[in-house]
């Protein structure tokens, strides 16, 4: 939340405690893509970029698509305006999600070569690019773990040179990851996305 809201809560703590729960009331028979959708909708309205990129994220993560994440957008115009649109498709440029670029808008799920199995150590981690893709692999013995290299929080692609050991930590918000478990541990509570995979002829393949 921003300074001013929490202000707000310690200063009229009974009116926006109230506040805060005629919110949660009001989006009761809303399903939660719906409900993602519109807070995606609220943020571009009055512009708050942190809010639009963690909202984004989370309706992605909840199962929308990046085209209805689009089509809400355009819904709205008559509200937002065209400034507020350009305004937050800039950021979604910025934030360069694999899914929103115009060649993957309408792709469907599938196999993507990744290397060699060779090229992927054991207990070791290894970053990858594949089909535009950037990916972190954990392998012990024939277990492997395939990662998306973007932080769960806002997007952010985490770089390699962000590993240290096995920590992967994200250098926007800090948020920390164990390469081993893909589990996060330290910030934030979401674990990085894992892909499926499997290994053909000798390459590993992930599925996204």
């Amino acid at each position: 939340m921003s300074d001013a809201l929490n202000y707000l809560l310690k200063a009229r703590p009974e009116a926006m405690s109230a506040y805060f729960s005629f919110l949660k009331k009001s989006e009761t028979h809303l399903d939660i893509r719906t409900r993602d959708l519109i807070s995606v909708i609220t943020k571009v309205a009055v512009q708050t970029e942190g809010g639009f990129r963690q909202y984004l994220t989370r309706a992605l993560r909840n199962g929308a698509s990046p085209n209805e994440v689009l089509d809400a957008l355009l819904m709205a115009f008559p509200v937002l305006g065209l400034a507020k649109i350009v305004w937050a498709t800039e950021i979604l440029l910025d934030m360069d999600i694999p899914e929103f670029r115009p060649d993957n808008l309408d792709a469907k799920p599938e196999w993507h070569d990744v290397a060699p199995v060779t090229e992927v150590p054991q207990r070791e981690a290894a970053y990858f690019e594949s089909d535009g893709r950037h990916l972190f692999t954990w392998r012990d013995g024939d277990e492997i773990a395939v990662y998306d290299s973007r932080c769960p929080h806002q997007v952010t692609d985490i770089p390699h040179l962000s590993l240290e050991g096995t920590t992967l930590t994200c250098p926007k918000h800090q948020w920390a990851f164990d390469i081993e478990s893909g589990q996060c541990i330290a910030k934030g509570k979401r674990p990085l996305k894992s892909f499926d995979h499997k290994v053909v002829e000798g390459r590993l393949l992930a599925y996204w």
